[in-house]
Protein backbone atom coordinates (compact mmCIF):
# COMPACT_ATOMS: atom_id res chain seq x y z
CA UNK A 1 0.00 0.00 0.00
CA UNK A 2 1.43 3.35 -0.53
CA UNK A 3 1.02 6.65 1.35
CA UNK A 4 -1.02 8.11 -1.12
CA UNK A 5 -3.57 4.86 -0.98
CA UNK A 6 -3.09 5.25 2.96
CA UNK A 7 -4.64 8.64 2.74
CA UNK A 8 -6.81 8.04 -0.12
CA UNK A 9 -9.14 5.46 2.22
CA UNK A 10 -9.37 8.49 4.59
CA UNK A 11 -10.64 11.91 2.26
CA UNK A 12 -13.21 12.18 -0.28
CA UNK A 13 -13.73 10.48 -3.88
CA UNK A 14 -12.61 13.92 -5.36
CA UNK A 15 -8.81 14.11 -6.03
CA UNK A 16 -6.93 17.01 -5.43
CA UNK A 17 -4.09 18.55 -7.59
CA UNK A 18 -3.15 21.56 -5.13
CA UNK A 19 -2.45 19.28 -2.13
CA UNK A 20 0.77 18.38 -3.25
CA UNK A 21 1.58 22.10 -2.19
CA UNK A 22 0.23 21.63 1.34
CA UNK A 23 1.79 18.91 3.26
CA UNK A 24 0.54 18.23 6.94
CA UNK A 25 1.72 19.45 9.92
CA UNK A 26 2.52 18.02 13.40
CA UNK A 27 -0.65 19.50 15.20
CA UNK A 28 -3.23 21.72 13.02
CA UNK A 29 -4.25 25.03 13.81
CA UNK A 30 -8.01 26.27 14.33
CA UNK A 31 -7.59 29.73 13.42
CA UNK A 32 -6.28 32.27 10.88
CA UNK A 33 -2.86 34.26 10.62
CA UNK A 34 -5.07 37.37 12.07
CA UNK A 35 -7.06 35.44 14.77
CA UNK A 36 -3.75 33.52 15.84
CA UNK A 37 -2.43 37.19 17.26
CA UNK A 38 -4.90 37.15 19.88
CA UNK A 39 -4.57 33.53 21.17
CA UNK A 40 -2.69 32.74 24.58
CA UNK A 41 0.77 31.82 23.19
CA UNK A 42 3.75 30.63 25.13
CA UNK A 43 7.46 30.04 24.34
CA UNK A 44 8.17 26.44 23.70
CA UNK A 45 12.10 26.53 23.90
CA UNK A 46 12.78 22.99 25.06
CA UNK A 47 12.18 21.19 21.82
CA UNK A 48 14.03 23.74 20.37
CA UNK A 49 17.18 22.14 21.90
CA UNK A 50 17.41 19.27 19.21
CA UNK A 51 15.85 21.57 16.28
CA UNK A 52 19.33 21.78 15.06
CA UNK A 53 18.34 23.02 11.65
CA UNK A 54 15.94 26.20 13.06
CA UNK A 55 16.84 29.69 12.05
CA UNK A 56 17.05 32.70 14.69
CA UNK A 57 14.60 34.27 12.39
CA UNK A 58 11.63 31.62 13.83
CA UNK A 59 10.91 29.94 17.01
CA UNK A 60 9.03 27.28 18.50
CA UNK A 61 5.76 28.53 20.30
CA UNK A 62 2.28 27.07 21.80
CA UNK A 63 -0.82 28.34 21.73
CA UNK A 64 -3.70 26.47 23.70
CA UNK A 65 -5.45 25.84 20.34
CA UNK A 66 -3.21 24.64 18.16
CA UNK A 67 -0.34 23.36 20.27
CA UNK A 68 3.31 23.85 18.78
CA UNK A 69 3.82 25.95 15.87
CA UNK A 70 6.44 28.32 14.36
CA UNK A 71 6.27 32.10 14.63
CA UNK A 72 8.48 34.84 13.03
CA UNK A 73 11.36 36.88 14.94
CA UNK A 74 11.14 39.78 12.58
CA UNK A 75 9.03 40.87 9.12
CA UNK A 76 9.81 38.51 6.34
CA UNK A 77 8.62 39.51 2.58
CA UNK A 78 7.01 37.75 0.33
CA UNK A 79 8.83 35.45 -1.43
CA UNK A 80 11.38 34.91 1.50
CA UNK A 81 12.52 31.53 2.19
CA UNK A 82 11.80 30.56 5.93
CA UNK A 83 13.29 27.56 6.00
CA UNK A 84 15.80 25.56 3.89
CA UNK A 85 16.03 21.72 5.06
CA UNK A 86 16.91 18.59 4.10
CA UNK A 87 14.20 16.08 4.76
CA UNK A 88 15.04 13.88 7.46
CA UNK A 89 14.14 10.64 5.21
CA UNK A 90 12.40 10.22 1.77
CA UNK A 91 11.34 7.72 -0.88
CA UNK A 92 10.17 7.74 -4.67
CA UNK A 93 7.15 6.22 -5.43
CA UNK A 94 7.20 2.78 -7.00
CA UNK A 95 6.33 4.29 -10.80
CA UNK A 96 9.17 6.48 -10.47
CA UNK A 97 11.73 4.68 -8.94
CA UNK A 98 13.46 4.14 -12.72
CA UNK A 99 12.87 7.55 -14.06
CA UNK A 100 14.31 9.83 -11.08
CA UNK A 101 17.30 9.35 -9.13
CA UNK A 102 17.13 7.62 -5.36
CA UNK A 103 19.42 9.55 -4.01
CA UNK A 104 18.81 12.88 -5.37
CA UNK A 105 15.13 12.90 -6.81
CA UNK A 106 16.14 14.62 -10.10
CA UNK A 107 14.74 13.06 -13.00
CA UNK A 108 16.75 11.13 -15.76
CA UNK A 109 17.30 13.44 -18.52
CA UNK A 110 19.53 12.78 -21.30
CA UNK A 111 21.70 10.39 -19.80
CA UNK A 112 19.86 7.05 -18.70
CA UNK A 113 19.91 6.34 -15.03
CA UNK A 114 22.35 3.64 -13.25
CA UNK A 115 20.57 1.09 -11.79
CA UNK A 116 21.81 -0.94 -8.07
CA UNK A 117 23.05 -3.76 -9.60
CA UNK A 118 21.80 -6.01 -6.25
CA UNK A 119 18.05 -5.02 -6.03
CA UNK A 120 17.74 -4.10 -9.83
CA UNK A 121 15.06 -1.55 -7.62
CA UNK A 122 16.71 2.27 -7.09
CA UNK A 123 18.02 3.88 -9.97
CA UNK A 124 21.17 6.53 -9.67
CA UNK A 125 22.04 9.68 -11.76
CA UNK A 126 25.43 8.99 -11.28
CA UNK A 127 28.05 7.30 -9.13
CA UNK A 128 28.46 9.83 -6.93
CA UNK A 129 24.96 9.89 -6.27
CA UNK A 130 24.88 5.99 -5.70
CA UNK A 131 27.79 6.50 -3.27
CA UNK A 132 26.17 9.28 -1.42
CA UNK A 133 23.13 7.06 -0.80
CA UNK A 134 25.09 3.94 -0.38
CA UNK A 135 24.88 4.24 3.50
CA UNK A 136 21.39 4.43 3.45
CA UNK A 137 20.44 1.66 0.45
CA UNK A 138 23.03 -1.07 1.85
CA UNK A 139 20.84 -1.62 4.17
CA UNK A 140 17.85 -1.91 2.25
CA UNK A 141 19.52 -3.54 -0.60
CA UNK A 142 18.86 -6.96 0.64
CA UNK A 143 15.52 -5.94 2.45
CA UNK A 144 14.13 -5.79 -0.93
CA UNK A 145 15.80 -8.47 -2.81
CA UNK A 146 14.10 -10.86 -0.08
CA UNK A 147 10.66 -8.74 -0.46
CA UNK A 148 10.83 -9.24 -4.53
CA UNK A 149 11.41 -13.31 -3.83
CA UNK A 150 8.35 -13.13 -1.49
CA UNK A 151 5.92 -11.57 -3.44
CA UNK A 152 2.84 -13.33 -4.79
CA UNK A 153 3.25 -11.12 -8.34
CA UNK A 154 5.33 -8.96 -9.92
CA UNK A 155 3.28 -6.30 -9.00
CA UNK A 156 3.86 -6.57 -5.33
CA UNK A 157 7.09 -7.15 -6.02
CA UNK A 158 8.42 -3.88 -4.47
CA UNK A 159 6.97 -2.70 -1.08
CA UNK A 160 5.40 0.89 -1.25
CA UNK A 161 6.90 4.34 -0.38
CA UNK A 162 5.78 4.58 2.92
CA UNK A 163 6.94 1.23 3.83
CA UNK A 164 10.43 2.23 2.29
CA UNK A 165 10.34 5.59 4.02
CA UNK A 166 9.89 3.75 7.32
CA UNK A 167 12.03 1.50 6.92
CA UNK A 168 14.61 4.25 6.67
CA UNK A 169 13.39 5.98 9.28
CA UNK A 170 13.91 3.19 11.54
CA UNK A 171 17.56 2.04 10.75
CA UNK A 172 18.56 5.56 10.77
CA UNK A 173 16.96 5.59 14.54
CA UNK A 174 18.95 2.33 15.21
CA UNK A 175 22.26 4.02 13.47
CA UNK A 176 21.93 7.42 15.17
CA UNK A 177 21.27 5.66 18.35
CA UNK A 178 17.83 6.97 20.16
CA UNK A 179 19.00 9.81 22.11
CA UNK A 180 20.31 11.41 18.70
CA UNK A 181 18.65 15.03 18.66
CA UNK A 182 17.76 13.19 14.62
CA UNK A 183 15.71 10.53 16.68
CA UNK A 184 14.17 12.38 19.09
CA UNK A 185 13.09 14.97 16.26
CA UNK A 186 10.90 12.04 14.86
CA UNK A 187 9.90 10.96 18.20
CA UNK A 188 8.80 14.66 19.04
CA UNK A 189 6.08 14.48 16.26
CA UNK A 190 2.52 14.16 16.70
CA UNK A 191 0.47 10.68 17.16
CA UNK A 192 -3.31 11.00 16.90
CA UNK A 193 -3.23 7.18 17.90
CA UNK A 194 -5.95 8.43 20.50
CA UNK A 195 -8.01 9.67 17.16
CA UNK A 196 -8.05 6.69 15.45
CA UNK A 197 -11.65 5.50 15.21
CA UNK A 198 -12.48 4.61 12.00
CA UNK A 199 -12.47 1.21 10.62
CA UNK A 200 -10.57 2.11 7.89
CA UNK A 201 -8.27 4.15 9.23
CA UNK A 202 -6.90 1.34 11.49
CA UNK A 203 -7.17 -1.28 8.78
CA UNK A 204 -4.65 0.73 6.65
CA UNK A 205 -2.17 1.84 9.76
CA UNK A 206 -2.31 -2.41 10.60
CA UNK A 207 -1.05 -3.39 7.24
CA UNK A 208 1.28 -0.69 7.29
CA UNK A 209 2.32 -2.02 10.73
CA UNK A 210 2.77 -5.05 9.61
CA UNK A 211 4.59 -4.45 6.01
CA UNK A 212 6.99 -2.57 8.09
CA UNK A 213 7.75 -5.51 10.18
CA UNK A 214 8.15 -8.21 7.60
CA UNK A 215 10.76 -5.34 5.55
CA UNK A 216 12.82 -4.82 8.37
CA UNK A 217 13.50 -9.22 8.04
CA UNK A 218 11.18 -9.51 11.43
CA UNK A 219 8.91 -12.11 12.80
CA UNK A 220 6.79 -9.90 15.36
CA UNK A 221 6.38 -5.97 16.20
CA UNK A 222 7.56 -7.18 19.24
CA UNK A 223 11.42 -8.11 18.14
CA UNK A 224 11.36 -3.71 17.08
CA UNK A 225 13.08 -2.76 20.61
CA UNK A 226 16.18 -2.15 19.03
CA UNK A 227 14.66 0.42 16.61
CA UNK A 228 12.65 2.01 19.80
CA UNK A 229 9.55 0.51 19.30
CA UNK A 230 8.63 -1.35 22.13
CA UNK A 231 5.03 -1.75 22.48
CA UNK A 232 1.71 -2.11 19.89
CA UNK A 233 1.31 1.36 21.22
CA UNK A 234 4.88 2.75 20.15
CA UNK A 235 4.36 1.02 16.43
CA UNK A 236 0.96 2.53 16.37
CA UNK A 237 2.87 6.18 17.48
CA UNK A 238 5.21 5.66 14.66
CA UNK A 239 2.62 5.17 12.36
CA UNK A 240 0.08 7.71 12.81
CA UNK A 241 3.27 9.91 13.24
CA UNK A 242 4.02 9.29 9.71
CA UNK A 243 0.67 9.30 8.73
CA UNK A 244 -0.04 12.88 9.54
CA UNK A 245 3.48 14.33 9.31
CA UNK A 246 4.44 13.40 5.86
CA UNK A 247 5.28 15.54 2.74
CA UNK A 248 4.29 14.87 -0.94
CA UNK A 249 8.06 14.93 -2.37
CA UNK A 250 7.53 16.85 -5.47
CA UNK A 251 9.37 17.70 -9.21
CA UNK A 252 10.03 21.50 -9.40
CA UNK A 253 6.86 21.85 -11.38
CA UNK A 254 4.48 20.46 -8.29
CA UNK A 255 4.20 16.68 -9.54
CA UNK A 256 4.21 14.74 -6.77
CA UNK A 257 6.76 11.73 -7.08
CA UNK A 258 7.48 10.75 -3.68
CA UNK A 259 7.02 11.20 0.20
CA UNK A 260 9.16 12.50 2.67
CA UNK A 261 9.67 13.28 6.25
CA UNK A 262 10.50 16.53 7.74
CA UNK A 263 10.20 16.86 11.86
CA UNK A 264 10.92 20.69 12.05
CA UNK A 265 8.90 21.24 9.28
CA UNK A 266 6.17 19.86 10.39
CA UNK A 267 5.72 21.94 13.12
CA UNK A 268 4.07 24.88 11.21
CA UNK A 269 0.39 24.72 11.40
CA UNK A 270 -2.57 25.05 8.85
CA UNK A 271 -5.00 27.61 7.68
CA UNK A 272 -7.18 27.50 3.96
CA UNK A 273 -5.79 31.37 3.93
CA UNK A 274 -1.76 30.10 4.19
CA UNK A 275 0.93 32.59 4.40
CA UNK A 276 3.67 30.29 3.14
CA UNK A 277 3.81 27.33 1.01
CA UNK A 278 6.18 23.92 1.27
CA UNK A 279 8.03 22.71 -2.03
CA UNK A 280 11.21 21.68 -3.78
CA UNK A 281 12.32 24.31 -6.24
CA UNK A 282 15.54 22.57 -6.87
CA UNK A 283 17.86 25.82 -7.79
CA UNK A 284 19.21 28.24 -5.91
CA UNK A 285 21.86 29.03 -3.08
CA UNK A 286 19.73 26.65 -1.03
CA UNK A 287 19.97 23.19 -2.89
CA UNK A 288 23.31 22.28 -1.99
CA UNK A 289 22.29 18.50 -1.58
CA UNK A 290 19.06 17.76 -3.13
CA UNK A 291 15.90 17.14 -2.64
CA UNK A 292 16.14 20.22 -0.51
CA UNK A 293 12.88 21.53 0.72
CA UNK A 294 11.85 25.00 1.25
CA UNK A 295 9.16 27.11 3.42
CA UNK A 296 8.60 30.35 1.37
CA UNK A 297 6.61 32.91 2.13
CA UNK A 298 3.35 33.88 -0.16
CA UNK A 299 3.11 37.43 1.83
CA UNK A 300 4.41 39.45 3.95
CA UNK A 301 4.57 37.90 7.40
CA UNK A 302 4.85 40.41 10.09
CA UNK A 303 6.82 40.01 13.15
CA UNK A 304 4.84 37.83 15.93
CA UNK A 305 2.92 36.17 13.37
CA UNK A 306 2.69 32.58 13.08
CA UNK A 307 4.02 30.70 9.76
CA UNK A 308 0.82 29.08 8.50
CA UNK A 309 0.67 25.97 5.55
CA UNK A 310 -2.55 24.55 3.73
CA UNK A 311 -2.25 20.76 4.06
CA UNK A 312 -5.20 20.25 1.81
CA UNK A 313 -5.95 21.27 -1.65
CA UNK A 314 -7.84 24.91 -0.86
CA UNK A 315 -9.19 25.26 -4.38
CA UNK A 316 -11.70 22.88 -2.80
CA UNK A 317 -15.20 23.87 -1.29
CA UNK A 318 -15.34 24.25 2.28
CA UNK A 319 -17.49 21.18 3.24
CA UNK A 320 -14.65 18.85 1.13
CA UNK A 321 -11.80 20.61 2.96
CA UNK A 322 -13.64 20.23 6.65
CA UNK A 323 -13.92 16.54 5.73
CA UNK A 324 -10.30 16.08 4.51
CA UNK A 325 -8.99 18.01 7.82
CA UNK A 326 -11.27 16.36 10.32
CA UNK A 327 -10.74 12.33 8.81
CA UNK A 328 -6.84 12.65 7.80
CA UNK A 329 -6.17 15.51 10.75
CA UNK A 330 -8.40 15.30 13.42
CA UNK A 331 -9.44 19.20 13.73
CA UNK A 332 -11.94 21.29 12.30
CA UNK A 333 -10.51 24.25 10.70
CA UNK A 334 -11.82 28.03 11.84
CA UNK A 335 -9.53 29.84 9.44
CA UNK A 336 -10.63 33.10 7.75
CA UNK A 337 -12.20 31.36 5.10
CA UNK A 338 -13.78 28.57 6.51
CA UNK A 339 -15.43 31.17 9.19
CA UNK A 340 -16.66 32.72 6.05
CA UNK A 341 -19.76 34.75 6.45
CA UNK A 342 -22.48 32.44 4.30
CA UNK A 343 -24.19 35.46 2.37
CA UNK A 344 -20.62 35.69 0.88
CA UNK A 345 -20.47 34.09 -2.45
CA UNK A 346 -17.59 31.14 -2.52
CA UNK A 347 -15.98 30.92 -5.76
CA UNK A 348 -15.13 27.49 -5.35
CA UNK A 349 -19.12 27.08 -4.93
CA UNK A 350 -20.44 29.55 -7.81
CA UNK A 351 -22.71 29.83 -10.80
CA UNK A 352 -22.60 33.37 -13.20
CA UNK A 353 -25.78 35.02 -13.32
CA UNK A 354 -28.37 33.37 -15.86
CA UNK A 355 -28.98 37.12 -17.18
CA UNK A 356 -24.64 37.59 -17.25
CA UNK A 357 -24.99 40.96 -15.35
CA UNK A 358 -22.17 39.67 -14.46
CA UNK A 359 -23.42 38.79 -10.81
CA UNK A 360 -22.75 35.41 -9.46
CA UNK A 361 -25.46 32.86 -7.80
CA UNK A 362 -24.49 30.58 -5.22
CA UNK A 363 -24.46 26.71 -6.36
CA UNK A 364 -27.10 25.16 -5.43
CA UNK A 365 -27.93 21.92 -3.01
CA UNK A 366 -29.94 19.98 -1.67
CA UNK A 367 -30.19 21.32 1.83
CA UNK A 368 -30.60 24.92 0.10
CA UNK A 369 -31.60 24.71 -3.43
CA UNK A 370 -32.66 28.46 -3.81
CA UNK A 371 -29.89 30.09 -5.67
CA UNK A 372 -29.92 33.80 -6.81
CA UNK A 373 -27.84 36.26 -8.33
CA UNK A 374 -26.44 38.45 -6.03
CA UNK A 375 -26.13 41.57 -7.94
CA UNK A 376 -29.63 41.62 -9.98
CA UNK A 377 -31.46 39.08 -7.35
CA UNK A 378 -32.60 36.89 -10.32
CA UNK A 379 -33.38 32.78 -9.13
CA UNK A 380 -32.06 30.40 -11.16
CA UNK A 381 -34.73 28.35 -13.12
CA UNK A 382 -33.18 25.25 -12.71
CA UNK A 383 -31.33 24.36 -9.47
CA UNK A 384 -31.01 20.56 -9.47
CA UNK A 385 -30.25 20.52 -13.31
CA UNK A 386 -27.32 22.56 -11.96
CA UNK A 387 -27.04 20.22 -9.24
CA UNK A 388 -27.12 16.90 -11.57
CA UNK A 389 -24.50 18.53 -13.96
CA UNK A 390 -21.78 19.19 -10.89
CA UNK A 391 -22.78 15.27 -9.84
CA UNK A 392 -21.90 14.49 -12.90
CA UNK A 393 -19.06 16.31 -13.27
CA UNK A 394 -17.78 15.18 -9.68
CA UNK A 395 -17.95 11.39 -11.10
CA UNK A 396 -16.29 12.17 -14.31
CA UNK A 397 -13.43 13.86 -12.60
CA UNK A 398 -12.98 11.03 -10.27
CA UNK A 399 -13.45 8.45 -13.10
CA UNK A 400 -11.24 10.33 -15.46
CA UNK A 401 -8.23 10.78 -12.86
CA UNK A 402 -8.13 7.11 -12.44
CA UNK A 403 -8.18 6.30 -16.05
CA UNK A 404 -5.33 8.80 -17.03
CA UNK A 405 -2.64 6.37 -16.24
CA UNK A 406 -4.18 3.62 -18.06
CA UNK A 407 -6.42 4.65 -20.81
CA UNK A 408 -5.69 8.30 -22.10
CA UNK A 409 -8.06 8.09 -24.73
CA UNK A 410 -10.67 7.65 -22.54
CA UNK A 411 -9.73 9.44 -20.01
CA UNK A 412 -9.97 12.44 -22.55
CA UNK A 413 -13.11 11.57 -23.98
CA UNK A 414 -14.39 12.30 -20.66
CA UNK A 415 -13.18 15.19 -19.68
CA UNK A 416 -14.25 16.85 -23.12
CA UNK A 417 -17.96 15.53 -23.10
CA UNK A 418 -18.30 16.72 -19.23
CA UNK A 419 -16.56 20.12 -19.41
CA UNK A 420 -18.96 21.82 -21.71
CA UNK A 421 -22.18 20.51 -19.87
CA UNK A 422 -20.86 21.69 -16.80
CA UNK A 423 -20.13 25.38 -19.05
CA UNK A 424 -23.71 25.11 -19.88
CA UNK A 425 -25.28 24.83 -16.01
CA UNK A 426 -22.77 28.09 -15.82
CA UNK A 427 -20.56 27.19 -13.05
CA UNK A 428 -17.64 29.25 -13.22
CA UNK A 429 -14.10 28.49 -14.22
CA UNK A 430 -12.80 28.43 -10.48
CA UNK A 431 -15.72 26.24 -9.38
CA UNK A 432 -15.39 22.87 -8.24
CA UNK A 433 -15.20 19.97 -9.78
CA UNK A 434 -15.12 22.54 -13.00
CA UNK A 435 -11.97 23.75 -12.07
CA UNK A 436 -10.24 20.44 -11.56
CA UNK A 437 -11.25 19.29 -14.64
CA UNK A 438 -10.30 21.99 -16.53
CA UNK A 439 -6.92 21.33 -15.36
CA UNK A 440 -7.40 17.75 -16.22
CA UNK A 441 -7.82 18.16 -19.92
CA UNK A 442 -5.11 20.36 -20.22
CA UNK A 443 -2.84 17.65 -19.26
CA UNK A 444 -4.55 15.25 -20.88
CA UNK A 445 -4.69 17.29 -24.40
CA UNK A 446 -0.81 18.65 -23.54
CA UNK A 447 0.14 14.68 -23.34
CA UNK A 448 -1.26 13.88 -27.09
CA UNK A 449 0.94 16.38 -28.34
CA UNK A 450 3.28 13.28 -29.30
CA UNK A 451 1.08 11.98 -31.16
CA UNK A 452 -0.04 14.03 -33.48
CA UNK A 453 -0.20 18.24 -32.87
CA UNK A 454 -2.62 19.86 -34.91
CA UNK A 455 -3.90 23.23 -34.57
CA UNK A 456 -7.29 22.55 -33.25
CA UNK A 457 -5.49 20.44 -30.69
CA UNK A 458 -3.16 23.27 -29.65
CA UNK A 459 -5.96 25.90 -29.86
CA UNK A 460 -7.54 23.61 -27.44
CA UNK A 461 -5.08 23.43 -24.94
CA UNK A 462 -4.61 26.90 -24.82
CA UNK A 463 -8.13 27.85 -24.12
CA UNK A 464 -8.37 25.32 -21.48
CA UNK A 465 -5.00 26.20 -19.77
CA UNK A 466 -6.47 29.78 -20.50
CA UNK A 467 -9.74 29.07 -18.22
CA UNK A 468 -7.93 26.69 -15.93
CA UNK A 469 -5.66 30.01 -15.27
CA UNK A 470 -8.70 32.29 -14.92
CA UNK A 471 -10.31 30.21 -12.19
CA UNK A 472 -7.29 30.00 -10.08
CA UNK A 473 -7.04 33.14 -10.21
CA UNK A 474 -9.72 33.78 -8.25
CA UNK A 475 -9.83 31.23 -5.80
CA UNK A 476 -5.48 31.53 -4.86
CA UNK A 477 -3.58 34.12 -4.21
CA UNK A 478 -1.15 35.91 -6.67
CA UNK A 479 2.05 34.45 -6.19
CA UNK A 480 1.01 31.55 -5.15
CA UNK A 481 3.32 28.65 -6.89
CA UNK A 482 0.25 27.07 -8.55
CA UNK A 483 -0.67 30.02 -10.32
CA UNK A 484 3.08 30.85 -11.42
CA UNK A 485 3.31 27.29 -12.95
CA UNK A 486 -0.43 27.60 -14.67
CA UNK A 487 0.72 31.05 -15.86
CA UNK A 488 4.07 29.46 -17.03
CA UNK A 489 2.21 26.20 -19.27
CA UNK A 490 -0.16 29.03 -20.87
CA UNK A 491 2.40 30.78 -22.06
CA UNK A 492 4.68 28.03 -23.11
CA UNK A 493 1.87 26.70 -24.96
CA UNK A 494 1.54 30.45 -26.59
CA UNK A 495 4.50 30.11 -27.45
CA UNK A 496 4.50 26.63 -29.69
CA UNK A 497 5.09 27.00 -32.82
CA UNK A 498 1.61 27.17 -34.89
CA UNK A 499 1.08 24.24 -37.32
CA UNK A 500 -1.35 25.62 -39.79
CA UNK A 501 -1.42 29.65 -38.56
CA UNK A 502 -4.62 31.60 -40.04
CA UNK A 503 -3.98 33.51 -43.25
CA UNK A 504 -4.52 36.04 -42.47
CA UNK A 505 -4.71 35.81 -39.00
CA UNK A 506 -8.34 35.77 -37.31
CA UNK A 507 -9.58 38.80 -35.48
CA UNK A 508 -11.14 39.14 -31.79
CA UNK A 509 -10.49 35.42 -31.84
CA UNK A 510 -9.00 33.65 -28.93
CA UNK A 511 -5.64 32.43 -29.04
CA UNK A 512 -5.15 35.05 -31.77
CA UNK A 513 -2.96 33.70 -34.48
CA UNK A 514 0.25 35.14 -35.69
CA UNK A 515 2.24 37.83 -33.92
CA UNK A 516 -0.59 38.11 -31.44
CA UNK A 517 -0.41 35.18 -30.07
CA UNK A 518 3.54 35.07 -29.65
CA UNK A 519 3.21 38.83 -27.76
CA UNK A 520 0.51 37.15 -25.89
CA UNK A 521 2.68 34.49 -24.92
CA UNK A 522 5.53 36.73 -23.86
CA UNK A 523 3.51 38.96 -21.94
CA UNK A 524 2.33 35.74 -19.87
CA UNK A 525 5.71 34.34 -19.47
CA UNK A 526 6.44 37.79 -17.85
CA UNK A 527 3.59 37.56 -15.49
CA UNK A 528 4.53 33.82 -14.60
CA UNK A 529 8.04 35.02 -13.87
CA UNK A 530 6.99 37.74 -11.27
CA UNK A 531 4.20 35.29 -9.54
CA UNK A 532 7.21 32.08 -9.45
CA UNK A 533 9.45 34.37 -7.72
CA UNK A 534 7.58 34.89 -4.82
CA UNK A 535 6.04 31.24 -5.14
CA UNK A 536 9.24 28.96 -5.15
CA UNK A 537 11.24 32.18 -3.69
CA UNK A 538 13.11 34.96 -5.02
CA UNK A 539 16.32 33.87 -3.19
CA UNK A 540 15.92 30.90 -5.23
CA UNK A 541 15.57 32.81 -9.01
CA UNK A 542 11.82 31.27 -8.44
CA UNK A 543 13.15 27.66 -8.71
CA UNK A 544 13.80 25.33 -11.37
CA UNK A 545 10.85 26.69 -12.93
CA UNK A 546 11.42 30.10 -12.39
CA UNK A 547 14.39 29.86 -14.53
CA UNK A 548 13.04 27.76 -17.34
CA UNK A 549 10.60 31.13 -18.18
CA UNK A 550 13.16 33.30 -18.21
CA UNK A 551 15.00 31.69 -20.65
CA UNK A 552 11.56 31.29 -22.52
CA UNK A 553 10.75 34.83 -21.98
CA UNK A 554 14.47 35.82 -23.27
CA UNK A 555 13.80 33.33 -26.78
CA UNK A 556 10.00 35.30 -26.94
CA UNK A 557 11.39 38.24 -26.83
CA UNK A 558 14.50 37.26 -29.69
CA UNK A 559 11.87 35.79 -31.95
CA UNK A 560 9.65 39.03 -31.27
CA UNK A 561 12.80 41.25 -32.49
CA UNK A 562 13.10 39.00 -35.38
CA UNK A 563 9.56 39.60 -35.95
CA UNK A 564 9.60 43.57 -36.00
CA UNK A 565 12.64 43.45 -38.09
CA UNK A 566 11.24 41.76 -40.90
CA UNK A 567 8.20 43.67 -40.61
CA UNK A 568 10.37 46.69 -41.04
CA UNK A 569 12.69 45.40 -43.88
CA UNK A 570 9.37 44.95 -45.66
CA UNK A 571 8.27 48.17 -45.61
CA UNK A 572 11.35 49.39 -46.72
CA UNK A 573 11.21 47.08 -49.74
CA UNK A 574 7.85 48.80 -51.05
CA UNK A 575 7.64 51.97 -53.11
CA UNK A 576 7.90 55.13 -51.29
CA UNK A 577 5.11 56.38 -52.60
CA UNK A 578 2.89 53.02 -51.94
CA UNK A 579 4.73 53.46 -48.31
CA UNK A 580 3.20 57.02 -47.66
CA UNK A 581 -0.62 55.62 -48.86
CA UNK A 582 0.26 52.96 -45.93
CA UNK A 583 1.01 55.88 -43.27
CA UNK A 584 4.43 54.79 -43.25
Amino acid sequence: MSFADLKSKRQPSSKSYVSVLSPPASVPTQSSPQASRSRSVQHDTTPGEFYKQLPASLEIRRSEHSGRGLWTRECLKAGTVILSVEPHSFALSNQHLDSHCSSCAKATSTSPLMRCSGCATVWYCNNSCQKTDWNLHKRECSALQTWAKAAPSDALAVPSDAVRCLGRILRQIKSKGLDSDWSKEIQAMQSHRVSLQQPASVEAHTHLAHSVVRYLGLEAPSELAEFGVRSAGDLVDLISRFSTNTFALTVPSLTPIGVSVSPLVALINHSCLPNAVVLFPRSGKYNAKEPIMNVVALREIAAEEEVLTAYIDTTLPKSQRQKVLEETYYFTCQCLLCKRDSTIIDPREALWCPRRCGGMCPLPNEENPLSRCTNCKVTITDPYGVMDATRIGQEALDKATFLQSCDHTKAKQLTTNVIPILLSAGLTPSCHPLLALLKLHQSLLVSSFSDQLSQELLDESIRTAAKYTAGLSTVLDEGHPVRGVALAELGKLLAVDEPAPSSPPQTNTFPPSGPARLKMAYETLLRAREELLVGFGRDNDGGEVGQNVRDSIVSSEKELGVWTTGVRNALEDIPRPVRASLGR
